[in-house]
């Protein structure tokens, strides 16, 4: 499946919360679409979330 592809689609599904769901149910289609993103690239090798969740080691 392209990207365009991919992409229509997740259009189309935050068409359908912001309807159904108003202002509110738009933004949390949107957040949640985000992390399915992070996670999506993550799992692609894209970003490295674990650098991101280890500790800093202050001190």
């Amino acid at each position: 499946m392209s990207n365009a592809t991919l992409g229509l689609f997740a259009g189309l599904l935050l068409a359908i919360a912001g309807i159904t769901g108003g202002f509110g149910g738009f933004l949390f289609a949107v957040v949640l679409g985000g992390l399915g993103l992070a996670v999506g690239a993550h799992r692609d090798g894209s970003i490295d979330l674990g650098a991101l969740l280890r500790s800093r080691g202050r001190g």
